[in-house]
């Protein structure tokens, strides 16, 4: 969890409060609360959130839950902390009570209207982010290490899956999409601090990685099967949530023999991929399409695209996506999408040729203050630190495609990767992130 005590984060939240004016502040936005009381649940797949309503005051704080999911000591705890519980059903008699004088602050995105049925017709809204929002995307340096080290443990379980699948396949085995699912449950779970996957895993192959949502079902799904001579791209989307943290990560594995026209497209994605991992912007920067452009950059020098955005926030072992921050040049650009520093985001360009194959690249980064400056008369700058580890396939890259600087940022990265995971895995496994870390 948050190092943050929950009665400063009680504190921040209400120092949002005033600064809008608000007198109650209403939260049902499920990743808000469980960070804001330092809980988690398991009441929604894929998200370690609980079904539950609050209620904040400038002296007094309600959380409407099912009791029963409550015990005694975390009761005594929140009780501690400044917070009663009352009914989940209790929320809209409380609502009920406010009047003309209170001034109610909410996000309407996050509000269901029927919670609002017994209000009072004279009781004014403030309508716009909830203050928890940015709060919680804002990760703490204790939050940060701790995530680190749930990439590392991630990295680990990776490096052990791609040893076994790449040595079933050696061996001739049949697999498909839906193996590549278990085999990552089964390695992920080994783990310390494992809780469930973070999303339900994508694993398309050929032309069902085309399609960027795309899931295997028992009822539909593709075996990895080319013909001789023949190759093909299977992408794999997957992530997990651990106590300490949330990952989320792509990787491309080729199939075969691979052609030309998947390492061409494969090393502009990854082109894309690096000009947004090496990117400086200024603190505070309105993000959405600005830093977006620096990404697509590679892409669009060679009339290629792709339907997506690039980036989204990720929380601390809560949504693997989070707002308020995301990296699309679609989004409209708020204050409150503002790049901070702690804040964690996704960096995923990628290509999909509709009926042939898709590509994506995936790793997660920290918003860092620029370490050394070279200049400071024009402000503060961020830069991003990369904290997925785990190899990108080199032999699905054309290495003539790549400036010097690209090359160095990829070896650079594969030391990293290396350096991180090396002592975590043994036998077949430490083999493979041996080989695929080697310098291009």
């Amino acid at each position: 969890m948050s190092r943050r005590l929950l009665p400063q984060k009680l504190a921040a939240v209400r120092a949002g409060m005033a600064e809008a004016g608000a007198t109650h502040h209403l939260l049902s936005s499920l990743d808000d609360i469980a960070w804001l009381t330092n809980l988690r649940g398991a009441d929604v797949d894929y998200n370690p959130v609980f079904l539950a309503h609050m209620l904040i005051s400038e002296h007094d704080a309600t959380l409407f839950i099912d009791n029963n999911k409550v015990s005694s000591e975390i009761a005594q705890s929140l009780k501690d902390s400044g917070i009663t519980l009352a009914d989940y059903d209790a929320v809209q008699d409380a609502l009920g009570t406010l009047t003309a004088d209170d001034l109610l602050l909410l996000d309407p995105s996050k509000v269901a209207v029927g919670t609002l049925s017994k209000m009072g017709d004279g009781i004014g809204f403030i309508e716009q982010m909830a203050p928890s929002t940015l709060l919680k995307s804002v990760k703490s340096d204790a939050d940060i290490d701790h995530v680190r080290e749930a990439m590392r443990q991630d990295g680990a379980a990776l490096s052990e899956f791609f040893a076994a699948f790449e040595q079933r396949l050696a061996d001739g085995e049949r697999l498909s999409e839906l193996d590549v699912d278990s085999m990552l449950i089964e390695v992920r779970s080994q783990q310390p601090h494992y809780v469930s996957p973070s999303f339900p895993t994508i694993a398309g192959f050929n032309e069902n990685g085309a399609l960027p949502h795309y899931r295997a079902t028992p009822e539909k799904f593709s075996y990895l099967d080319v013909n001789e001579g023949e190759g093909g791209l299977l992408l794999i989307d997957s992530g997990a949530q651990y106590q300490n943290g949330t990952t989320d990560i792509t990787r491309v594995v080729g199939i075969g023999q691979v052609s030309s026209e998947h390492k061409r497209d494969f090393t502009t994605v990854l082109k894309a991929h690096i000009a947004l991992a090496k990117a400086h912007f200024p603190d505070g920067i309105a993000s959405p399409p600005l830093i977006d452009a620096i990404c697509r950059a590679p892409l669009w020098q060679a009339q290629m695209d792709y339907g997506h955005g690039t980036g989204h926030g990720v929380g601390y072992f809560l949504n693997v996506h989070e707002g308020p921050q995301v990296i699309a040049y679609s989004a409209s650009m708020p204050k409150e999408r503002a790049m901070k520093e702690g804040m964690i985001s996704s960096n995923e360009p990628g290509l999909y040729r509709e009926g042939k194959y898709g590509i994506r690249i995936e790793n997660l980064m920290v918003n860092k203050r620029v370490a050394q400056p070279i200049e400071t008369e024009f402000g503060d700058f961020l830069n991003f630190e990369t904290v997925t580890y785990c190899p990108i396939d080199t032999r699905l890259i054309e290495s003539s495609l790549l400036t010097q600087i690209e090359i160095d940022w990829l070896n650079n990265y594969h030391s990293q990767v290396y350096a991180e995971l090396k002592d975590r895995v043994e036998g077949a496994a430490l083999e493979w992130l041996t080989e695929r870390t080697k310098a291009i």
